[in-house]
């Protein structure tokens, strides 16, 4: 019933493959047009050759697209989270501290998850996409939520590195969480600013692009690029660290002997 029109069936030169083209009533980003493909795969080929001893194989670029969405789709919480956990891992070891390492790897995941909304709502929801010069809705691409999590979550373990590090060093001189966070945040705000205004301006600039998925890219990783730096290293790390008080360095001795040292 998805099926708005059917080749006729041709054959090889040899006479060994049989073909045709089938043609959805939906588009090739509507859900209509997954189900067909899963319907033909798993139920009209099967079906259709059974007893005949030949093979039936849906191919195509629509095809194709469906199958590496899916497999993007489903690779993609085991890809964030092993990078989560090798992340935590090395954070744990370098700081000494499973209360930082944790809350890194959750602001890590906020910063993100706010950009895949913001690029929802612009692309799928249509909010304010003309202004970007997308004339309707558009599906994301499978692999932009990917690639924007690994070049994001590479930046923003860079400020994160780099802000903990100063924080760390004035707590080991003086024990003092409060003017510790204070000291830290001074020395490092300015350099964190101005490197994420450099790179959200690089980002941003390929709005400018013709190609959608560009444009997906583009406000994807200068959104979050914004929020990883002005939101969460600048107010809230800091915040939540002047909160949690001497919490933030708790380390337990067992693990503390487990651990690799990091230290120069």
């Amino acid at each position: 019933p998805d099926v708005a029109s059917v080749a006729p069936v041709q054959a090889s030169p040899d006479g060994a493959v049989l073909y045709t083209t089938v043609i959805p009533r939906s588009r090739p980003q509507d859900a209509a047009t997954g189900t067909l493909l899963d319907t033909l795969r798993d139920q009209v080929l099967p079906r259709t050759l059974a007893g005949t001893g030949a093979t039936g194989y849906v191919t195509g670029l629509t095809s194709a697209q469906l199958d590496f969405r899916d497999q993007v789709g489903s690779q993609l919480p085991v890809i964030i989270g092993v990078v989560i956990a090798a992340a935590f891992l090395i954070l744990l070891a370098a700081f000494r501290s499973p209360v930082l390492a944790l809350k890194a790897a959750i602001l890590n995941l906020l910063s993100i998850g706010a950009a895949y909304g913001v690029i929802v709502a612009v692309f799928q929801w249509g909010w304010g996409s003309s202004l970007l010069g997308v004339s309707e809705k558009v599906p994301v691409e499978s692999y932009v939520p990917m690639m924007m999590f690994a070049i994001v979550f590479g930046l923003s373990m860079d400020y994160e590195v780099f802000l903990l590090s100063r924080i760390r060093e004035a707590w080991l001189a003086s024990r003092d969480n409060h003017a510790s966070v204070a000291a830290g945040l001074a020395a490092t705000a300015r350099v964190i600013s101005c490197a994420a205004l450099i790179m959200a301006s690089v980002f941003l600039a390929f709005l400018l692009s013709t190609s959608v998925v560009v444009k997906m890219l583009a406000l994807g990783l200068g959104v979050s690029v914004l929020i990883d730096a002005s939101v969460i290293r600048l107010v809230v790390v800091p915040a939540s660290m002047f909160l949690l008080g001497r919490l933030n360095w708790w380390m337990p001795a067992w693990l503390d002997r487990l651990l690799p040292r990091l230290e120069a």
